[in-house]
């Protein structure tokens, strides 16, 4: 009996490193980009901009039924690698909310990430 009834993901293909731009000037220019070229009110942009996470988290889940074949009139419609690219949009898109939000998105982010890790460690010796 098969014990992995369900297909896993291939494991991403390492590729070389690749010199990029800094993480957070690369969020910093997208958020300014992106407040250059807003008609909306600032209240009104804001409320979209946090919208915006629904829509890409949904383009996963759409990637993720389409690698699965999971609609049987479509069939297999994504790969694995769309999942991915989907997954990054949505990472992306959340760092430019936040940044939206506050510009030491830096911080913020570092700081909740440390005490997500702090709980989750705590979790593992047994402390709740």
């Amino acid at each position: 009996m098969d014990e992995h009834p369900h297909p896993r993901p291939p494991e991403p293909r390492p590729g070389p490193p690749q010199d990029s731009p800094d993480l957070w000037e690369t969020i910093d220019r997208l958020y300014g980009w992106l407040d250059a070229h807003n008609e909306r009110a600032p209240q009104e942009a804001l409320l979209l901009r946090m919208l915006k996470l629904s829509e890409e988290v949904g383009e996963v889940a759409q990637a993720v039924i389409g690698a699965t074949g999971q609609n049987p009139r479509k069939g297999t419609t994504h790969t694995w690698d769309d999942v991915r690219a989907e997954l990054c949009d949505v990472v992306v898109t959340a760092m430019v909310a936040l940044r939206t939000l506050t510009p030491d998105t830096r911080t913020v982010l570092t700081e909740h990430l440390r005490r997500v890790s702090e709980r989750s460690e705590n979790h593992v010796r047994g402390g709740g």
